[in-house]
C-alpha cells in the first residue's frame, strides 16, 4: 500500500522529534546535516532516500524555518546556489540511481559545491550553438574547449557541463551533458573581473580532460533536453525564490525612505510606490508559482518570474542611487576580489547599483526571456530560426 506524503502537521511533528534527538547546540554541524538529510528533512518533495518525503514542496519554507528557530546549523544555500538551484533537480531527473547516491546528500550538505559549464565565448544567448568536444575514449570521454561566466568555478568541486558529441546533426540534436570533476587535469580556471572590481566568475579552459562515462546524465545527444530541465529550475531560483514581503532591494530602499526623511520628494515618492506594487506582485506570482510544483519540473513560467526580478532590481538599485545623491555615488571596494556569494542587502548602494546589471544576463538574457515567454507562455509565433535543421558543422563559426 503506498504512504500518503506527509503534510504539514505531521511534517511539524518530525522535526520536532528530529531536534529532540539532534541538539543543535551538541551536535557537529556535518553530523547535525547528514542526519536531516537522511531524515528526508533536508528538501520535503524529493523521494525518500534522497533527503526528502515526498510532501509538497510548498512545505519547505515552513520546515526551513522550525529548523532556523531552533538554532540548528544551515548547509549555507548562498555558497551552492548553482548545487541546490540547478544540479541537484537536473541529477534527480535525469541521474541513475548510483549518481543520485554518490552527489546529492554532499551536495545538500553544502560539503561539495557546483558550478555550471555551460555559456561559451561564442555561445551565450544561444546555448545551442556550443562547441566543446566530447569526444568518445574507451570506457568514457575527452573533452576539449572553453566556458565562460562560469559563478563560484574557483570553489567548486563539480561541474554540470553541456557538451558538443555530433557535430553533423543540427545543433540542438548533438549535445550531451556530463558532471565534471574540477580538479580532473586540464580543467583550468581563470578569474574574470566585473564592473564591481570582483572576480566571481571566471573562464574555465578544457584541454584533454577525461570524463567517465558513469558521469553522463541523461543519453548520448539528449544534452539539450537535460540542460532544459537545468535552465528552467535556474529561472525559477533566481526569480521565484521564497522570500516575505518587503524584502530583497525594495526593502533596502523602503527602508532609506523611512529612516531618512531628507532624501523624501514627491516625484520619488511614486516611483518608490509603483516598485514597491510591482515587487510585491513578483514576489506572490513567484509564490503561486511554487505552489503549482509540488510534483514535476518547473516549466516556462519561470522565465517571466526571472525577467521581472531582473528589471525590478535595477530599476530599485537606480532609484536608491537617485535618493542618496552624492552619497550614491561612493564605491567602497575596488579590491579584486574572490566572493563566495553575491549578497544585495548587506552591501554597499554603488556595489548594488552596478552588480544588478548583471541580472539581465545571468541566467539567461531578457530578451531570450522575452522569447520564452511570447512563445512558451502567452502562445505567440515563434521567432523564425534557419539555421534551426543545419548540421552544426555547417553553420558560420
Amino acid at each position: 500500500m503506498t504512504t500518503a506524503p506527509p503534510d504539514a502537521d505531521e511534517l511539524r511533528r518530525r522535526v520536532g522529534e528530529f531536534l529532540a534527538a539532534h541538539d543543535p547546540a551538541a551536535t557537529g554541524r556535518t553530523e547535525f546535516l547528514h542526519a536531516r538529510f537522511d531524515a528526508g528533512l533536508a528538501w520535503v518533495h524529493y523521494p525518500e532516500g534522497l533527503g526528502g518525503l515526498g510532501a509538497p514542496r510548498a512545505l519547505q519554507r515552513e520546515v526551513d524555518a522550525l529548523f532556523a528557530e531552533a538554532g540548528a546549523p544551515s548547509n549555507h544555500p548562498e555558497r551552492n546556489a548553482i548545487g541546490l538551484g540547478m544540479a541537484a533537480p537536473t541529477i534527480l531527473a535525469f541521474g541513475t540511481a548510483e549518481q543520485k547516491e554518490r552527489f546529492l546528500r554532499p551536495l545538500w550538505c553544502g560539503e561539495e559545491i557546483w558550478c555550471q559549464l555551460f555559456s561559451e565565448p561564442g555561445a551565450g544567448s544561444d546555448l545551442a550553438a556550443l562547441g566543446t568536444r566530447a569526444v568518445p575514449d574507451g570506457d568514457g570521454w575527452t573533452v576539449n574547449g572553453q566556458k565562460v561566466w562560469t559563478s563560484m568555478a574557483h570553489e567548486a568541486r563539480w561541474a554540470i557541463l553541456v557538451t558538443r558529441t555530433d557535430p553533423a546533426v543540427p545543433k540542438h540534436r548533438g549535445m550531451t551533458y556530463f558532471v565534471c570533476d574540477m580538479t580532473a587535469p586540464g580543467v583550468e580556471v581563470r578569474p574574470l573581473r566585473q564592473i564591481t572590481g570582483e572576480a566571481e566568475f571566471n573562464e574555465v579552459f578544457l584541454t584533454d580532460v577525461r570524463i567517465p562515462d558513469e558521469h553522463r546524465l541523461g543519453g548520448v545527444g539528449d544534452g539539450w533536453r537535460v540542460a532544459t530541465t537545468t535552465l528552467m529550475n535556474e529561472r525559477v531560483a533566481i526569480g521565484g525564490a521564497a522570500a516575505p514581503r518587503e524584502s530583497g532591494m525594495i526593502g533596502v530602499v523602503a527602508g532609506l525612505w523611512r529612516d531618512r526623511p531628507e532624501v523624501r520628494s514627491p516625484g520619488h515618492h511614486d516611483t518608490l510606490m509603483r516598485l514597491w506594487v510591482e515587487s510585491e506582485a513578483a514576489r506572490l506570482t513567484g509564490e503561486r508559482l511554487r505552489q503549482q510544483l509540488t510534483a514535476g519540473e518547473p516549466g516556462p513560467e519561470g522565465s517571466a518570474a526571472k525577467l521581472a526580478f531582473a528589471k525590478l532590481n535595477q530599476e530599485i538599485s537606480g532609484l536608491e542611487l537617485e535618493l542618496l545623491g552624492d552619497d550614491g555615488l561612493r564605491y567602497d571596494d575596488w579590491t579584486m576580489r574572490r566572493p563566495s556569494e553575491v549578497d544585495f542587502t548587506r552591501r554597499s548602494p554603488g556595489y548594488r547599483y552596478l552588480r544588478a546589471k548583471g541580472n539581465s544576463i545571468e541566467g539567461g538574457t531578457s530578451e531570450i526571456l522575452r522569447n520564452i515567454v511570447a512563445e512558451r507562455v502567452l502562445g505567440l509565433p515563434g521567432e523564425i530560426r534557419v539555421d534551426k535543421d543545419v548540421p552544426w558543422k555547417d553553420l558560420p563559426k
